[in-house]
């Protein structure tokens, strides 16, 4: 059987070229995204930068720690607090004291990502001048890189400055360098210091402040800006690579058995003839399977060392994009290519197996049929898993709606659950293409001639083939429509809720991340004709079951104002009953009964009881909790909101809100433009994953595609001779080709639309019952993309084959052998 089945791979190489091909390329997007998942797991040690040079840096506290049963439980405070005055006073008898402030800066023709500091703190990166001079006067700067020369006069939020020195760029930052006065009006609090002193004797000095940390050797890299990027970078990486191995594992598997099982199904005749021959069902069972194994070996084996090649090229892509640290490198893994081996060998045997003992029950009559009609296209078996499938993915859906909707909201939901119902649709796909196949060919069936008519016929009679090249059809579609649907509809849904919360006419926002100071504040009050509700942007923490410390979003705000400016979407209490001695929750939080008080954490770290005066819906999860400015002491004012008075001219409000803002720079926006530039706000990351995903699946469709085609136009050899001894010319065989393949896509396509559609119904059924009403965001320029792909790529694959075949003779292509 042995030999036997190293013959028949050498005759109907064609056929297994196919499942090798899709076989080799789904191992190596295996290791390849194992590789990439494996090296994003640790970082290296980052080195202090800001402060490499700095002695001693002392950092206020900017971590809540709260003990509980199963130890303690960190957040990251959302208003660090300063090093108190009293331990300052005495770090100053010790030694030279610095302050240290940061603050975004806004510039024509810079860098996005600016920051200034004050010119002293320079010296502790080190930076050294490397042209001009420092800082003397409040409109005179010194910036790092080579975007601006000494002399230039460069515009930015806080007002027109001019470049007086340059310092070489360090690689962490883009920065811009005021004197040490001027970046205290611009920054006025400061929340780390560096100190010219013994260490030990600066550990004394603030013992007893509370939460105040002393930071020396490489601790100082905890006074730099975002410390943590590394790892919140690697928790993304981890995200993205993730679901992109998740999604390209389910592709892979899903092609490569559909593949198989389409390749064993095509042989019905050959099986036919070997049990005609006396080989028994278990013998023919045993030599597809040894088939299978012989091709997932060497295709494995392939696919891992190709994965080796490929995995090098998507951390250089990711590192480039921005995706990725600077040091982000492929490491040196064994397990991913264990995982992408063994996963790719198991799936081979499970692509036959099923068929395998379908083979093993064809009888020796099968050798003298000569129609390729499926009369039994759908097993038991198969309908009764695809029927489960779909039953649990229908059960699923409507028990998440039930009892916690806005789960479907979160995106490993949106990600994995269009994974059940596609394999479902998928498995019942032979029962779906007959009605599909004559919808879509009614109309081409109806005009002059027989063309119409056989492209409908062929498909609904080649069940299994129609099936076969759909598959990865629907695979691509639905996923597209699925993913991105999903992120649209839910950025509309976000965009919608605000919109709706939202009653100002006028938005104000800060050109730094400093806020408004309180002479900008009274200016824009003094506007005539506006109402003004200044906020802070804040949070709180609440602790929930006594285990989980739990962040929220919280806004500092006024509640007159508020009322004016906003129409919260509450389900118990009221706006007005808002004070210092209250917050307003949402639904979320675990206690949310109006009047009842809770034990928070205020943005600071105070501790705080406030009784609940109001609760919000749920929402998109944007819905954080409101409290007053006493609340948020230390919060600067980020955001203003204005609505125009009664008989108030627009025009006129805008400019004068522009006037007040010049000083110290802003930006005044309609609530529309505002939403357009606030909300959708999808992260890079998360977009660039999904383009990773799709343009993976779409890659690997395309190929898996080109192979079906030529496996199933290779077996129709003696199909095509019959047309042509029938009358046929040889153009319009390959049109009835290509006009088969393209209406197979049209199936994959809609199949693939119908999953998508019923995802997307699940998410716009979950934000209505979260109170939220928007449009289901469907991208349908991406999906017209995606399917124009496929059919161009389909038709070339079918056409390419049969324009070969048809160069022989139709009386030597009917005698030809299988």
């Amino acid at each position: 059987m042995l030999s036997t089945t190293l013959r028949t791979l050498r005759t109907r190489w064609v056929t297994f070229l196919g499942s090798f091909v899709a076989l080799c390329l789904g191992v190596a997007l295996i290791a390849v995204m194992g590789l990439a998942l494996a090296s994003s797991l640790d970082a290296p040690d980052r080195k202090p930068e800001r402060f490499a040079a700095a002695p001693v840096v002392v950092k206020g506290q900017d971590t809540l720690t709260v003990p509980t049963a199963v130890g303690d439980r960190t957040q990251k405070l959302a208003q660090p607090r300063a090093v108190p005055d009293d331990a300052v006073a005495e770090l100053r008898d010790l030694g030279t004291v610095v302050e240290d402030r940061s603050f975004a800066v806004r510039a024509e023709g810079g860098p996005a990502d600016l920051v200034g500091h004050p010119w002293s703190t320079a010296a502790f990166a080190p930076y050294a001048l490397d042209a001009g001079r420092a800082p003397e006067a409040a409109d005179e700067v010194v910036v790092s890189g080579d975007w601006a020369r000494p002399g230039t006069r460069v515009r930015t939020g806080g007002g027109t400055v001019r470049v007086v020195g340059t310092v070489a760029g360090l690689g962490f930052e883009n920065a811009v360098y005021y004197t040490d006065t001027r970046a205290a009006q611009l920054s006025p609090r400061s929340v780390q210091l560096v100190v010219d002193a013994d260490a030990a004797a600066v550990r004394e000095a603030v013992r007893g402040s509370g939460g105040v940390r002393v930071l020396t050797g490489d601790a100082r890299r905890y006074a730099d800006a975002d410390p943590d990027r590394d790892s919140e970078a690697l928790t993304a990486m981890n995200a993205m690579f993730g679901t992109a191995g998740g999604v390209t594992g389910f592709v892979s598997v899903f092609v490569v058995a559909s593949t198989f099982a389409f390749a064993v199904a095509q042989r019905r005749r050959e099986f036919g003839l070997l049990r005609t021959a006396g080989a028994t069902p278990g013998q023919i069972r045993r030599m597809v399977v040894y088939e299978a194994l012989v091709i997932g070996v060497l295709a494995s084996a392939a696919g891992c060392v190709l994965g080796s090649y490929g995995a090098p090229d998507l951390a250089e892509w990711a590192v480039d994009e921005g995706l990725a640290p600077r040091w982000f490198t492929i490491g040196d893994y064994a397990w991913p290519y264990h995982m992408a081996f063994w996963t790719g060998l198991f799936v081979a045997l499970c692509g036959v197996l099923a068929a395998s003992w379908r083979a093993g029950r064809t009888g020796p009559t099968e050798a003298l049929r000569e129609a390729t009609v499926d009369t039994r296209p759908m097993t038991r078996g198969r309908r009764l898993f695809g029927t489960a499938l779909l039953i649990t993915a229908a059960v699923t859906l409507a028990l998440a709606l039930v009892t916690n909707p806005g789960e479907l909201l979160q995106r490993k939901t949106y990600v994995s659950r269009p994974m059940l119902l596609i394999t479902a649709v998928a498995l019942l796909a032979p029962v779906l293409v007959r009605p599909l196949a004559r919808l879509i060919a009614w109309l081409p069936a109806q005009l002059p001639g027989a063309g119409g008519m056989l492209v409908r016929e062929n498909a609904v009679t080649g069940v299994r083939r129609t099936a076969a090249v759909a598959a990865p059809v629907l695979v691509t579609v639905a996923l597209a429509g699925s993913l991105l649907g999903a992120t649209a509809t839910l950025n509309e849904a976000k965009a919608t809720e605000v919109r709706g919360q939202t009653a100002a006419d006028f938005l104000v926002t800060p050109a730094g991340g400093t806020g408004f100071d309180e002479a900008t504040l009274r200016r824009l009050r003094a506007v005539s004709g506006a109402e003004v509700s200044a906020s802070s942007s804040s949070a709180v923490y609440v602790m929930e079951d006594g285990v989980a410390l739990i962040r929220s979003d919280a806004r500092a705000v006024e509640p007159e104002p508020l009322a004016a400016t906003a129409h919260l979407p509450l389900t118990a209490g009221r706006l007005s009953s808002l004070d210092d001695d209250s917050i307003i929750v949402n639904e979320e939080w675990e206690n949310h009964t109006v009047g009842e008080r809770v034990d928070v954490w205020l943005g600071d770290g105070t501790r705080k009881s406030l009784r609940i005066a109001a609760v919000m819906t749920i929402g998109t999860g944007n819905n954080g909790v409101y409290v007053t400015p006493r609340n948020a002491p230390t919060a600067p004012v980020d955001r203003v909101d204005v609505r125009l008075a009664d008989g108030a001219d627009a025009g006129a409000v805008a400019a004068g809100l522009r006037q007040a803002v010049r000083p110290s720079g802003g930006e005044v926006l309609t609530r529309d433009a505002w939403v357009r530039t606030t909300y959708p706000e999808t992260s890079r990351t998360t977009r660039m994953g999904f383009f990773l995903v799709l343009g993976i699946a779409l890659l690997y469709t395309g190929i898996s595609l080109a192979n079906t085609m030529v496996m199933a136009t290779s077996d129709r050899a003696r199909e095509l001779a019959v047309l042509r001894l029938a009358g046929a010319t040889r153009w319009q065989v390959l049109r009835l080709v290509g006009g088969e393949s393209s209406m197979v896509v049209m199936v994959g396509g809609l199949l693939g639309a119908l999953v998508a559609g019923v995802n997307l119904l699940g998410m716009w059924s979950a934000l209505g019952l979260l109170s939220v009403w928007t449009s289901i965001e469907i991208p349908w320029v991406t999906l017209a993309a995606v399917l124009g792909a496929c059919a161009v790529l389909a038709v070339i694959s079918a056409v390419a084959p049969a324009g070969l075949f048809l160069r022989r003779g139709a009386v030597e292509l009917a005698g030809a052998r299988e």
